[in-house]
């Protein structure tokens, strides 16, 4: 604070405490606003929340001393504007965060995310993942842990990213396939116990990672403004897809919708762990690709990795544009179908496919719009994830949803 008198009349903080009481139900819908980058000044939140300027101020102004959002105390206007400059609104650079935690086949680490979806801090990732699901729990919480004492941050929950279908309520991984996990591991409740005995405050959350990029580029990256938003990615091994309809990620009757990763893609093909053959989960993953160019999988780095940099270093060896190709041709069959049952208005695309899509678009996008009906006539738009670790930051989204919903409740 400045130190200067106070220059309001007396009966000014009633006023404003009104008009806040007034905006109590806007605080969630505003801070969701400024979380996703959609309310910049304090105008647009007014319109946005279509409320009056009073009660919008006020309603910043609560948000701020919970110390979630900054607003800017000098009012200013872009160039060429017209009218009253409005209050800049940024999300609190120093405020709390949530713990996040990814598995994948290749490791596991953990991060803090605050609002916005900034990654705030990442421990080192672990290469090894122990066949007892609360073995690792216990040690990416306990890496967690550790960088919340380093940053001094408060905690608001935690959320995990796992590579299998999580079966809701009782948050059970159904199929961590590529995990030498028991099917069925209680892994919401083995993470929330493991939270719990580390001392840290908040709810616990688990999700199947892909849902959770969805949901991640759907709030801060590629899929930011779509209405019905399919995203299709390969993890470190295996295919997995979501959808975000109307700006909630669907999760179907019991958490395990667009299971996309056995639609067959190659009747042929590869036998799939599901029992079945020629699966998008065995045909267009990273140890498929390595495979079909002729390429042994190293130990030095992740399969997903190792794929990433043969596509984008050696594309002039024949062999890795021979399966390049191939895998596009598959990936565009197994998206064309989904565009036929779902009519998304974009795709996003993540892992190796992001990659395969950035080798060459057109031979995708052409896949996609032969083989779907949709496809011929509307042209969906396909992109590449602009996150990093957005499954990471996804998993954060399930921990900050609380307080997004009720702001201060879930902080007082």
């Amino acid at each position: 604070m400045s130190g200067k008198a106070d220059p309001r009349p007396a009966g000014d903080g009633s006023t404003s405490r009104t008009r806040l009481d007034r905006g109590r139900g806007a605080l969630g819908p505003a801070l969701e606003l400024v979380h996703t980058g959609r309310a910049p000044t304090r105008a647009v939140l007014t319109a946005e929340l279509g409320v009056t300027r009073a009660t919008a101020g006020a309603v910043a102004a609560e948000l701020e001393a919970l110390g979630l959002i900054r607003v800017d105390a000098r009012p200013g206007a872009a160039a060429g504007s017209q009218g009253r400059p409005s209050h800049k609104l940024a999300v609190a650079e120093d405020g709390p965060v949530a713990l996040a935690a990814q598995v994948h086949a290749d490791g596991f680490r953990a991060a803090l995310v605050g609002l916005g979806g900034r990654i705030v801090a990442t421990a080192p990732g672990c290469e090894v993942v122990d066949a007892d699901p609360a073995k690792v729990l216990a040690s990416v919480v306990t890496a967690g842990a550790e960088l919340l004492r380093e940053t001094g941050r408060r905690c608001v929950g935690a959320g995990l990213a796992v590579p299998s279908a999580v079966a809701e309520p009782e948050g059970l991984a159904l199929n961590p396939l590529h995990l030498a996990w028991p099917a069925g591991a209680p892994v919401r409740d083995i993470f929330a116990e493991q939270v719990r005995a580390a001392g840290l405050d908040g709810p616990a959350f688990a999700a199947n990672d892909v849902n959770l990029a969805a949901l991640a580029e759907h709030r801060h990256g590629a899929g930011r403004g779509a209405r019905d938003l399919l995203c299709v990615a390969t993890g470190h091994r295996g295919v997995g897809g979501a959808l975000v309809l109307d700006g909630r990620l669907h999760r179907g009757s019991s958490g395990l919708a667009l299971e996309v990763g056995h639609l067959t893609v190659h009747p042929e093909g590869r036998p799939c762990h599901c029992g079945s053959r020629g699966c998008l989960d065995v045909e267009t993953d990273p140890l498929a690709f390595l495979t079909a160019a002729g390429r042994e999988p190293g130990p030095e780095v992740s399969l997903l990795q190792q794929s990433i940099d043969l596509i984008r270093h050696h594309y002039d060896d024949p062999g890795v544009r021979t399966a390049t190709e191939t895998l596009i041709d598959r990936l565009g069959l197994g998206l064309a179908g989904l565009v036929n049952i779902l009519n998304p208005d974009r795709i996003i695309l993540g892992g190796l496919h992001r990659t395969l899509l950035d080798a060459d678009p057109d031979r995708l996008r052409a896949v996609v719009a032969d083989r779907s009906l949709w496809g011929q006539s509307g042209g969906v738009p396909i992109l590449a994830c602009t996150l990093d670790h957005n499954s990471l930051v996804g998993a954060a989204e399930l921990a900050w949803q609380p307080v997004l919903d009720d702001p201060l409740g879930a902080l007082t």
